[in-house]
């Protein structure tokens, strides 16, 4: 009868070790839908730099991607009314999938548009407004 009670407590006692530690490590799947919810929600800023010539306006930035695996592609399009034109740079950054280096790392782009000069610049990543810096 004493034998009896002491493997109920050893069980017990071992059921409660392996749940603990089962509940309190972090899973995979846990991780990866976090990084994906962060990584939606940073917009990054754009650092853009103008240079016209005959016509032609050849763009050139850059900005701080979220891993070193990163790719960015970028497309110039003239956007507003034609009463107040602007161009628009639209930035791709696709999620990187897989395994990478999760370290910032700053990313450089460019486009080129014939429009007319002094027109003013807007930037977009992934479809979202994005703050810019001109250099």
């Amino acid at each position: 009868m004493m034998r009896h009670r002491y493997l109920t407590a050893s069980l017990l006692i071992v059921l409660a070790l392996v749940l603990g530690f089962w509940f309190s490590v972090p899973h995979t799947k846990d991780a990866g839908l976090k990084k994906n919810l962060a990584t939606a929600a940073a917009i990054p800023a754009v650092t853009l730099h103008d240079s016209y010539k005959k016509g032609t306006h050849t763009i050139t930035g850059s900005l701080v991607a979220p891993d070193a695996c990163a790719v960015v592609t970028a497309l110039a399009s003239l956007a507003g009314a034609s009463s107040s034109p602007a161009i628009l740079i639209a930035i791709a950054l696709p999620a990187t999938v897989g395994t990478c280096l999760e370290v910032p790392t700053a990313l450089s782009f460019s486009t080129s548009i014939a429009a007319p000069a002094n027109l003013p610049l807007y930037a977009t990543v992934n479809g979202a407004s994005a703050s810019t810096t001109r250099q």
